[in-house]
């Protein structure tokens, strides 16, 4: 069994940095991109098990990501994950038009967001069998 690819979207290297190496630590293949753009240029190749994204970020929003996504064949079901910091809210009515299944509020821990990430995808593989 091959490994489930995470794709994790921020404009702060040490955060993506850490991320990955926590995320790897325990099984998970991550790719990196720096903002929206790069992440949907990136998803139809890796078609990525989870997506773990900022919310604000140059050139596509990690919002107008989640939008996007789900838009699209390969990653209408996608789960997404938000870290946001403490003043973003993101409305109920916005959330309906995304997959993301958790918002982790900044500052976090990077093993909070591996704990979000093995928790979703342990769901959606019990939502599948």
């Amino acid at each position: 069994m091959t490994a489930s690819t995470i794709l994790i979207v921020d404009d702060e290297r040490h955060i993506t940095s850490i991320m990955k190496r926590r995320l790897e630590a325990v099984g998970f293949s991550v790719v990196e991109a720096r903002d929206g753009a790069e992440a949907l240029d990136l998803v139809p190749e890796i078609l990525p098990a989870a997506v773990v994204t900022d919310l604000q970020m140059p050139r596509i929003s990690g919002l107008e990501l989640a939008v996007a996504l789900r838009k699209m064949d390969c990653s209408s079901t996608t789960p997404v994950i938000m870290l946001t910091g403490r003043s973003h809210y993101v409305s109920e009515s916005v959330l309906s038009k995304t997959n993301i299944q958790k918002i982790i509020e900044k500052p976090f821990s990077a093993r909070e967001v591996v704990e979000a990430v093995q928790a979703l995808l342990t769901e959606s593989q019990r939502e599948a069998a």
